[in-house]
């Protein structure tokens, strides 16, 4: 891992890294995602990142562990392609204005809404 300027990851300290990425992709292949609600904390502890790095660095390394996931599921006829491609379509055209919108939206607003959707995806899992 290259060393960065302004902090961050070295080559010197992967340990945490390695352990941040497992642990994500855990979370993702056990639950079907969530990967980056575990990921998100440990990249602002020892990342080094902006915020607005922190965020996209987060996506950029989900997008593959998801990936990896879904091949899984899909070697073991777990995942119905047909079920998904509604979403997906969906999900892609999200995306593409989510990205878009990215860097209009200030840091504080997205802290907000990220914790929103954690705190509602809490309550709806439990209730």
């Amino acid at each position: 891992m290259p060393q960065r300027r302004g902090g961050g990851l070295t080559k010197t300290h992967p340990w945490p890294a390695r352990l941040g990425g497992a642990a994500a992709g855990l979370a993702n292949g056990l639950f079907g995602g969530g990967g980056g609600m575990v990921l998100l904390p440990i990249l602002a502890r020892w990342g080094g990142l902006t915020q607005r790095q922190l965020y996209a660095t987060c996506v950029g390394v989900i997008f593959p562990v998801c990936l990896v996931s879904a091949a899984v599921y899909l070697l073991r006829g777990q995942l119905d392609l047909g079920a998904a491609l509604p979403y997906l379509l969906g999900g892609l055209i999200g995306g593409w204005i989510g990205g878009r919108l990215y860097g209009k939206v200030p840091t504080a607003v997205l802290k907000w809404l990220f914790a929103a959707f954690l705190f509602y995806g809490g309550v709806r899992y439990l209730l």
